[in-house]
């Protein structure tokens, strides 16, 4: 049996508080684990340990208060001779949502070995370990279990499974379940909208969104930031709009998650006014916020309002992230402000404590191309920390094909086709700066190369967007 230690003032302490009410109710009330560890001693004292209610209150406290401490609970549960489904449970949740939701599952496992008969308020924890773990394989054997207990009606569950496939990657699953759910509540279609929204397919939310709203019930501002998100990533700008306006005239109050997504919407569709007049009209931003307005107008272009922005968070002492130096980088791209970006790049870890990603590299190499630092952005290069892929050996060949630096320009494209021997766009490029050169016998080589491999450069396409 666990064994707390406890002072001689905390037992008579916890002997006044046993004498004057219930152990259950006090473990109910308790707010840190030195309380929790006073009751729990009592309990042993008097016995009523072996009170399985009053043993899974302070599981409760231990398991899932934030003041809590998981491992006491682990032992505090492991000596209970018969845990309840509610102590099962609650040890399932709380792992589930720990840094090692694994634990969760094989708590579900263990509880099934014991013929514990899982519940309604079972599979939502369980999927959430799931979802934390991204495993469409766990989640299609819970969803097995699921239909083996005959929960697969129960808008609860079926709702965590939505959720668990959606965020797992496994999106065709969720849709499965969901269409055929006879009965949907709000909770069900937000999940599923939310869900084609996170996995990048904005024309089937966006679609889907009218069906909710056709189906008679009203979004919340949960469904209408997906769907924001959703035509940011489309170009939708009226179905944006009109929704923007549907939320005014519903008088949804617009919090930061909903504000942000507004934001984000706007810019991403070039509507710039808009979406600065949106950013300063709200009463609450975070990083998200800042980075919506930052990165939508490096991605247009504006470098000297991308920077005036970020100098202004900086000011307002708000902490940019990696999200936010890549548009300023960006925005220093765009605008050829080298000394600017250079500054940016080198104080990322000194400065903010971020270490440099490789978009940040891609950033920062295109920045030395357009300053005709070539040599210097090929050392770069080699001095990252992850491969190289073809984006920035890319940016790296349309630098040296500005330059006319061809002896670089050979290193690149090796390298690239040793990364995507099917990029056959890189002979033409190499192939132009020959003829530029005025190198006629090696464009004659790489033409016959081509040639020999039956090569052809991949068309451009465009998309255009018709009602």
């Amino acid at each position: 049996m666990l064994q707390p230690k406890l002072s001689l003032a905390q037992f008579r302490t916890t002997t006044a508080l046993s004498n004057s009410a219930p152990l259950s109710i006090i473990a109910d009330k308790c707010k840190s684990m030195d309380e929790i560890k006073q009751t729990h001693a009592q309990m042993i004292i008097t016995a009523r340990i072996h009170d399985t209610f009053a043993a899974s209150r302070l599981l409760n406290f231990c398991a899932l208060s934030a003041s809590g401490d998981l491992h006491y609970a682990l032992k505090l549960f492991r000596n209970t001779s018969k845990p309840n489904s509610f102590m099962w449970n609650t040890m399932i949740r709380a792992h589930a949502s720990s840094l090692n939701p694994v634990e969760g599952l094989f708590l579900y496992i263990e509880m099934r070995r014991c013929w514990v008969t899982p519940g309604k308020h079972t599979f939502p924890f369980v999927l959430k370990a799931c979802s934390n773990l991204k495993s469409v394989k766990c989640c299609e054997q819970v969803h097995a279990q699921v239909l083996r207990f005959g929960l697969d009606s129960d808008l609860h569950v079926v709702n965590g499974l939505v959720r668990c496939y959606s965020v797992s990657g496994g999106i065709c699953n969720a849709r499965t379940v969901f269409d055929e759910m006879s009965v949907r509540n709000l909770s069900i279609w937000t999940t599923m909208v939310c869900g084609y929204a996170q996995n990048g397919n904005a024309k089937e939310a966006i679609r889907l969104f009218d069906a909710m709203v056709s189906d008679g019930f009203e979004p919340n501002g949960v469904v209408l930031s997906s769907v924001l998100s959703a035509c940011a990533q489309s170009g939708c700008l009226d179905l944006g709009q009109q929704i923007h306006t549907y939320i005014e005239e519903k008088d949804i109050e617009i919090g930061v998650i909903l504000g942000t997504a507004l934001v984000n919407m706007y810019a991403k569709n070039g509507s710039l006014e808009k979406a600065k007049q949106c950013f300063n009209g709200l009463n609450e931003k975070n990083i998200a916020t800042w980075n919506a307005m930052i990165c939508g107008l490096a991605v247009h272009g504006y470098a000297n309002e991308t920077i005036h922005f970020f100098e202004v968070l900086k000011e307002k002492k708000v902490l940019p992230n990696d999200i936010t130096l890549v548009g300023v980088l960006s925005a220093c791209c765009h605008a050829g402000l080298f000394d600017y970006g250079r500054e940016i790049f080198y104080s990322m870890k000194r400065v903010y404590n971020i270490e440099p990603k490789i978009e940040h590299y891609g950033c920062m190499v295109d920045l030395l191309g357009r300053a005709g630092r070539i040599l210097e952005a090929e050392e770069l290069i080699k001095g990252m920390v992850w491969k190289a892929d073809v984006v920035i050996w890319g940016a790296l060949l349309s630098a040296c094909k500005e330059c006319g630096n061809i002896e670089v320009a050979e290193r690149v494209v090796e390298e690239i086709l040793d990364l995507d021997p099917s990029n056959h766009g890189v002979y033409v490029i190499l192939s132009n700066m020959y003829a530029e050169a005025g190198r006629w016998e090696d464009v004659v080589k790489r033409r016959k190369v081509m040639k020999d491999g039956s090569l052809k450069k991949t068309a451009g396409w465009s998309l255009v967007g018709v009602d």
